[in-house]
């Protein structure tokens, strides 16, 4: 099977939110998304001192996607306005589909605004296709403990499988889209392989450390952009890493993007403007 090629190397550049540290690969000056993926913010990683005013994602709107938030460090605290409300803690993961319209916030819970703390957070968005975008709103939140985590290469590979099948098992997040998503964390020296990615857009960020992707040496903060055709994928650590990795069909349609609304053509963005603003979405407190 041919192997996929490494096309671009796509470096997350700094566009702080605040006092939050915030990186972005993509969207970027090369880059518009890697269909279906749109969008990542990395905030951090730092540490929040006592007394602290936290994440500053009060309530706000989406439609047409799905948001999926890596918790590396820290905590977050989620709430929506289809009832939902969760915290969840470091190695866990929250993945809303807005759908038709949401409004969530996520932000510090009260024991981290009062104590402070390490802080590390991945936020992926993922696109929907047309017959999707109206689709109910929901949200699933995971804890570290039921995320498996799967070795390889004697033990020098972990796989936090989160969505999608590896190794004979599936993750605990059952994707709109058939996704498949996970968190890899490899050792020095350590070696993962993939298959069955021909016509499968790839999406793998480099977190820390140091890889080689198919051969190609990548370093941290850098989105590894390959082609559609390959079919094979092998990553080995430099150093101790860790990669955001998921893959998925490419959906092929047209993306229009305004601010949190995410649809086919600009009336649609309209009327998903028009709607927020006469409270379809059914506003939340903070």
């Amino acid at each position: 099977m041919p192997a996929k090629t490494v096309v671009a190397q796509h470096a997350a550049y700094r566009d702080d939110i605040g006092d939050l540290v915030t990186t972005r690969p993509v969207p970027g000056p090369d880059l518009d998304q890697v269909d279906p993926f749109l969008f990542l913010n990395h905030h951090g990683p730092q540490t929040y001192p006592p007394n602290n005013r936290g994440l500053p994602f009060g309530p706000h709107p989406h439609r047409g996607f799905e948001t999926v938030t890596f918790i590396l460090e820290g905590e977050l605290a989620h709430r929506d306005s289809a009832g939902h409300e969760s915290v969840i803690k470091a190695g866990g993961v929250q993945w809303m589909t807005a759908g038709s319209g949401i409004v969530h916030s996520e932000v510090s819970p009260e024991a981290f605004l009062r104590d402070g703390g390490p802080m590390e957070i991945l936020q992926l968005w993922v696109n929907l296709p047309a017959r999707l975008k109206m689709t109910r709103p929901r949200y699933v939140g995971v804890q570290a403990d039921q995320i498996p985590a799967l070795t390889a290469d004697d033990g020098r590979v972990t796989v936090r499988l989160i969505s999608g099948r590896w190794g004979g098992r599936e993750g605990p997040i059952a994707s709109l889209t058939g996704v498949f998503m996970s968190v890899l964390e490899l050792k020095k020296g350590g070696k993962a392989g993939f298959g069955s990615l021909g016509g499968r857009s790839v999406f793998l960020y480099l977190v820390r450390g140091e890889v080689k992707v198919n051969g190609v040496a990548a370093s941290a903060q850098h989105l590894v952009e390959l082609d559609l055709s390959g079919d094979t994928l092998e990553i080995e650590a430099s150093s101790d890493a860790v990669l955001l990795f998921g893959h998925a069909d490419p959906i092929g349609e047209p993306v229009v993007a305004h601010g949190p609304f995410v649809m086919n053509t600009r009336q649609e963005i309209l009327d998903a403007i028009r709607d927020y603003q006469a409270g379809l979405f059914e506003n939340i407190s903070a």
